[in-house]
């Protein structure tokens, strides 16, 4: 009844606009405009830096005051969680609803439709509640910020009250301690602080394309070893997939967890305050900006297949189409993974500093300050670093294997047809993972 109403609905809409965008021939510019709002706009980075700087203005020239404001503005961004709520869980339920009536074969025409419309509605939704949630992650960084400074400042003032300092620093001592961006490690620090958001990004990446050839090796394994999967006659083992999931996301967290923890090690006691302080900022900055770019190209990628698959450039089985699949593919960890990732990784940096900061100048100032120990804690953590991105690296794939088993999907006549993106991945792509960390069991 509701997908009458709907269907006639949308066909009196039909008839009052007359002609679809999509089949004017001059109107793929409003055809663009419709399908990403708000075009034109400005840019999230640029109303999260305009926030934090008039908040700086109305601090009037106190920087205590004006971190004090940037938290308040981000205690106001969370008073909207209950809308940010709602629109991040309409994406998911929007598309476990198509992809259950893509799987079961019973929705078709109108119904269907409707149900991909809502998906791609679903995209654009979870995209926008990820904007907030950076934006929220760097004024909530913005104020750690504060609290990092104030860390190393009352530090340091406690050694200098306490007169373990007699003499004046050395020019070494002192340059660890610059905060100006011209300085060399600050700028390297700064450097630093972006590249590491970049690193995280592509092994989380990298962890879901792991994970998902491991499944796509084991729904292989089992169309090869159990008769009758593709007729309906035998029962798949849903447990062995749902297991590889579970252990292989488990796995994966491990190096880019070490890598936000041990990063501010490193150049914290390696390089000095100064340049922690320019990796935080690189990091907050890079971060920010990656997000945003990681959620949006993600969800346009999604959206792209869902209007081939609606008919326009060719439709279903066309290069455009495959092109648009593979998009899909790679937009997915991007906007469901990396992009939301970065979220806590700015925050635990962050936390870190904050937490290393003091034991950083007592190291380097006073009468306990010893540079073998902070040498060496940061080379430890570096050493950590880079042995687990080692490790992470060796977990090696391939995809479009020649030699990877074949697998008989002829019983078309016994399957539902597809109606959706799941089973277009199957058609475009061939994976075989090599048993190197992968148990095909």
């Amino acid at each position: 009844m509701a997908h009458r109403l709907l269907h006639r609905h949308r066909g009196q809409a039909h008839q009052r606009c007359g002609t679809h965008l999509a089949d004017r021939p001059g109107d793929r510019r409003a055809l663009r405009d419709r399908r990403r709002p708000g075009v034109g706009g400005p840019h999230p980075a640029a109303i999260i830096g305009g926030a934090v700087y008039l908040a700086f203005l109305l601090g009037g020239g106190s920087t205590a005051l004006a971190l004090f404001l940037v938290a308040l503005a981000g205690c106001g961004l969370l008073t909207t969680v209950g809308v940010i709520v709602a629109m991040d869980t309409f994406g998911p339920v929007s598309d476990n609803a198509q992809g259950i009536a893509e799987m079961s074969g019973d929705v078709d025409g109108d119904g269907a439709q409707i149900l991909t419309e809502l998906d791609a509605v679903g995209n654009t939704t979870k995209a926008i509640t990820k904007g907030i949630a950076i934006a929220t992650a760097v004024l909530a960084a913005t104020a750690l910020f504060g609290s990092y400074s104030d860390a190393w400042r009352g530090q340091l003032q406690r050694i200098l009250d306490s007169g373990e300092v007699t003499e004046e620093p050395s020019l070494r001592t002192q340059n660890l301690f610059e905060l100006q961006i011209v300085t060399p490690n600050v700028l390297v620090g700064l450097l630093l602080g972006a590249a590491v958001v970049f690193l995280f990004s592509g092994l989380a990446i990298n962890a879901v394309t792991r994970a998902a050839g491991a499944i796509v090796f084991e729904v292989r394994r089992q169309f090869r070893e159990i008769p009758g999967i593709m007729e309906g006659t035998a029962k798949p083992e849903y447990g062995k997939v749902v297991d590889i999931c579970t252990r292989d996301s488990l796995r994966e967290l491990a190096t880019p967890g070490l890598l936000a923890a041990m990063t501010p090690i490193a150049v914290g006691f390696g390089l000095g305050i100064g340049a922690l302080a320019g990796f935080l900022a690189g990091a907050i900055g890079a971060g920010a900006l990656m997000a945003v770019f990681l959620a949006n190209s993600g969800g346009a990628w999604d959206n792209a297949k869902k209007i081939v698959e609606d008919g326009r450039f060719g439709g279903k089985g066309t290069d455009a189409h495959a092109a648009t699949v593979i998009g899909d593919t790679v937009g997915d960890p991007f906007k469901d993974t990396a992009g939301p990732a970065i979220n806590p990784l700015i925050k635990v940096m962050n936390l870190v500093s904050v937490l290393i900061a003091p034991a950083i100048v007592t190291l380097t100032i006073g009468n306990s300050a010893n540079a073998g120990i902070r040498y060496g804690i940061a080379g430890a953590a570096l050493l950590i670093v880079v042995a687990a991105v080692t490790v992470s690296k060796r977990r090696s794939i391939s995809i479009g294997g020649d030699d990877a088993p074949a697998v008989d999907a002829t019983p078309a006549a016994h399957a539902p047809a597809p109606v959706g993106s799941r089973s277009d991945l199957a058609e475009h792509t061939a994976v075989q993972v090599e048993e190197r960390d992968v148990d095909p069991r």
